[in-house]
């Protein structure tokens, strides 16, 4: 089929850099579904918010889409969302938020070029946020951060500040201040803008109105704000300018500082700025690295990588939908790319961008955007797509899971069907599922152990399957690497402790922490990881 003519250099420039590509990291509960939702709002991709707070089915926000999250209210598959803001393009990718989630978490901070940070005021920082900050940091990932629930009783802003600097080791420079807090919060000063923000309370769904004013000075502020307030907002500003590092853009965008902004999702405040923020400050899709070379966003050859796969989106349809991250060039419907695992080429014809919800199948997409791709299977975690290099993005990591169950079918005459269950989810990556060398049936390892309940609850729901779970004699697993011959010598040693994980490659099933060392001792040109990439 005939191609449009390639776009000129700067065409595909203009439309690289109006892209932002972030992720939301909170706290379960801090209000990450309220925020998606606001975003979603403002950039016109949904008409009205589904006021979460709502009873019943009307609570369920258009970014959960799976039954279990229906049930349990939260977000279990990173989805993702394209919309338009302003002049910008925003794919906004989701994280599953609960509190013990799986890798998909991890991987899907591989696919974004920055990440939103939401904390509750009246909490703080909060040990998923830790985790979550740390991954991003692993990165160097560039970080905003928003404080909400500013509406209700929140904490002192300086000690919020203090305890992110704190905790989490990076300089936090405030871009906006909140004018009191709780019944009495009014709104922010738009620091970086010299704007005061005021908050609209009668209409949740409506942006507040917003001032220009010429510095705190201003008579106008007085006709907004009580006496009272006024002098405390601008004595706090005060300290916080002799006190807090001022904002720096080199700083942000490699993730030594991150800007506040403050506010209340429920109310619509505070978002628009957050979003505005993200568009002036956050980074343009970044260069990613390769086995081979790194990938500058704007060459002209496509390229992208599969950083997470999910299964049966759709119930009628029993399809698997690929997530890609475009990482450079200009993608067209129909084009061919060569599948770089197995060296085939593949025509892309059907692919999707999700709006919320909705998929729509896309003429075109650049570097920078999410894609999804239907496929029955041949698109697997950690597969790279190119215009006929060979190589593969690194850094797409696997971990060894800390919970191990043995898994058995209600029904033992049902055990095919098991196995095909358990390989699809493995190859989604929603599990580890090692096959033990001595003796029939599975272990399946979880990173969180709320991963067993969702498994057991879509064997069931999608395959008719009724499974159990019991417990394992093994703690934990190790991918066996190194010289052929010394790791041979392992496994005849260790039968019972070796097992292969869904691609064939040998695991060590482990007790104790004294199995490990065991084999360290005894064996030392074998190496046991915690970690593989997720590799061909």
């Amino acid at each position: 089929m005939s191609h449009a003519a390639p776009l000129s250099t700067d065409t595909l420039r203009a439309e690289i850099l109006r892209r932002r590509t972030f992720a939301i990291i909170s706290h379960p509960d801090a209000g990450k579904t309220t925020l998606t939702e606001k975003f979603l709002l403002f950039g016109g991709a949904i008409q009205m918010a589904g006021q979460v707070r709502a009873k019943g089915e009307a609570r369920r926000t258009r970014s959960d889409f799976m039954q279990m999250e229906k049930d349990r209210g939260i977000s279990v598959s990173a989805s993702a969302m394209s919309f338009d803001f302003d002049s910008w393009r925003f794919n906004l990718v989701d994280t599953p938020g609960h509190s013990d989630f799986s890798e998909d978490t991890y991987r899907t901070l591989t696919a974004v070029d920055a990440a939103i940070m939401v904390i509750d005021g009246a909490k703080g920082v909060e040990s998923q946020t830790r985790k979550l900050f740390e991954v991003c940091r692993l990165r160097d990932l560039p970080i905003l951060t928003f404080c909400n629930k500013m509406d209700r009783e929140a904490r002192d802003t300086f000690e919020i500040i203090d305890e992110i600097q704190e905790n989490l080791a990076i300089d936090v420079t405030p871009a906006s201040w909140p004018i009191g807090q709780g019944r009495d919060f009014l709104g922010c000063y738009d620091i970086l803008h010299d704007r005061l923000e005021l908050m609209d309370r009668a209409d949740r769904n409506r942006v507040g109105e917003s001032l220009k004013i010429e510095g705190l000075d201003d008579p106008k502020l007085a006709q907004h704000i009580p006496a009272a307030m006024l002098e405390t907002l601008k004595e706090e500003l005060e300290m916080a300018r002799a006190l807090l590092p001022a904002f720096d853009r080199e700083q942000v965008l490699n993730g030594s500082m991150t800007p506040i902004w403050f506010g209340s999702a429920i109310n619509s405040f505070g978002v628009r700025e957050l979003m505005a923020g993200m568009a002036e400050f956050g980074p343009a899709p970044q260069p990613l690295t390769t086995d081979k070379r790194q990938v500058d966003p704007d060459e002209d050859k496509v390229t992208g990588f599969v950083f997470k796969v999910q299964a049966n989106m759709d119930p009628k349809h029993r399809d698997r939908v690929a997530f890609v991250r475009l990482a450079s060039g200009h993608f067209q419907r129909g084009m061919k790319l060569m599948h770089v695992r197995s060296g085939k080429p593949m025509a892309i014809t059907n692919p999707v961008l999700f709006l919320a919800a909705d998929r729509e199948l896309t003429e075109e997409a650049w570097a920078g955007d999410i894609m999804g791709i239907p496929n029955h299977g041949q698109l697997r975690i950690g597969d790279t797509l190119t215009e006929g290099e060979a190589m593969r993005f690194t850094g797409i990591p696997s971990f060894a899971p800390e919970l191990l169950q043995n898994v058995r079918a209600g029904d033992p005459m049902k055990a095919k069907h098991l196995e095909k269950a358990l390989m699809q989810f493995a190859e989604e990556g929603a599990a580890k599922v090692f096959k033990p060398s001595i003796g029939s049936g599975f272990i399946v390892g979880v990173v969180g152990a709320l991963q067993f309940e969702v498994l057991a609850s879509r064997i069931e729901l999608e395959y008719g399957l009724p499974v159990r779970f019991e417990p394992s004699q093994f703690t934990s697993a190790r991918w066996i690497s190194g010289d052929k011959a010394e790791v041979e010598k392992v496994v005849n040693v260790n039968k019972q402790h070796i097992a292969t994980d869904h691609d064939g490659d040998l695991v060590y099933l482990t007790r104790l922490q004294w199995d490990i060392d065991r084999i360290g001792r005894d064996h030392p040109g074998v190496k046991l990881t915690a970690t593989k990439e997720m590799m061909v």
